[in-house]
């Protein structure tokens, strides 16, 4: 019989299950704290709970851990990680410090199927989808190897989470409970390359955090040209469908913008990228592509980018250039991965 992945039930699905052990409904909420507030994973040193329902535990449940194969820390005390499964796989999660706190970039999936033709995670394509218990570990073994608190999560490292909806929705509602790590949906932002009926369904969600469009090119083709997944979702459909998220969350989107030489920095991209999100109030975050092995874009110099962003912003727009963190290190998201694999292959 395939165990049960405790650390991957919401609130009310850990109580259906405890309560069909023949345990009172208390009791989840105790094993919950214990999963999600403490981060214990040793159900013998949960000491309010009876022996016999450990020992059940124990024999019926899997508690979802990662241990740490890499890790890297930058200069500005970035740290990224390459996290294994417990089936072999890894997974790439980031620590980043701001003033305001620590930021953690978070993995999805193994691998990604949607194909951007400059990012490091897709090569390879998509193995699985990850459990809501394991993103979360992400969360819990960076914050108790770093020893601080972290309070902001972007959802931005490998795989499409809306390509994983149920497991990230599940993610979402036990990082957030008041009863685990609490953080606030309005430090959690969530970013799509853009799965038009997965942006719609996300908006009834209503759920306060902040959504990322990676949208990267200001027409269809040139678009279609970086991001396979505008052949089936062109940018008019997509742009319709954020107008509607934000009339019905009334909640801001941020466009990602990564910035590739010669192909998406002209002038006349940021004229287009200005008419094309025009009256939305959009933040457009500009980011300067970090090199990836096996892909012929390469990053616009800084110069071109600060030139793209005033225009933007004389055109009425909302813009910002990406702060460039853990540089000395393999910063893009899947490079770790990338190299891990090299050298198991090597």
């Amino acid at each position: 019989m395939e165990k049960v992945k405790l650390t991957s039930l919401t609130e009310p699905a850990l109580a259906e299950y405890i309560t069909g052990l023949g345990q009172p409904a208390f009791r989840a909420k105790q094993l919950f704290k214990w999963l999600h507030a403490r981060m214990e994973t040793d159900f013998s040193k949960m000491s309010d709970l009876p022996k016999a329902l450990q020992e059940k535990l124990t024999q019926e449940t899997v508690i979802e851990t990662l241990s740490i194969a890499r890790k890297q820390v930058s200069k500005d005390g970035t740290v990224k990680y390459l996290f294994r499964l417990p089936d072999g796989n890894c997974i790439e999660s980031v620590v980043m410090r701001y003033h305001y706190g620590n930021t953690i970039c978070v993995s999805t999936e193994v691998g990604c199927a949607m194909g951007c033709r400059f990012c490091a995670s897709t090569q390879g394509g998509l193995v699985r989808r990850l459990f809501a218990g394991e993103i979360a570990a992400e969360v819990y073994t960076a914050q108790q190897d770093i020893g601080e608190r972290i309070s902001n999560i972007v959802l931005m490292g490998i795989g499409e989470p809306l390509d994983n909806y149920e497991n990230v929705l599940d993610f979402l509602q036990i990082i957030s409970s008041p009863n685990g790590l609490n953080i606030s949906m309005r430090s959690i932002s969530l970013s799509t390359c853009g799965l038009v009926p997965k942006i719609d369904r996300l908006a009834q969600e209503k759920l306060g955090l902040t959504l990322s469009v990676s949208l990267h090119a200001p027409n269809d083709r040139l678009r279609s040209s970086m991001m396979p997944v505008n052949d089936v979702y062109p940018v008019a459909q997509l742009i319709k469908a954020c107008r509607q998220y934000q009339k019905t969350t009334g909640r801001r989107i941020s466009f990602e913008y990564a910035m590739v030489k010669g192909v998406n920095d002209t002038p006349e991209c940021a004229r287009q990228l200005a008419h094309l999100l025009q009256g939305m109030g959009a933040h457009i975050n500009l980011i300067p592509i970090n090199p990836v092995d096996g892909s012929a874009y390469s990053a616009t110099d800084a110069a071109n980018v600060e030139r793209f962003k005033q225009q933007l912003i004389g055109l009425g727009m909302n813009a910002t250039v990406r702060r460039r963190l853990g540089t000395d290190i393999s910063a893009a998201c899947g490079q770790l991965r990338q190299e891990a694999k090299g050298d198991s292959e090597g």
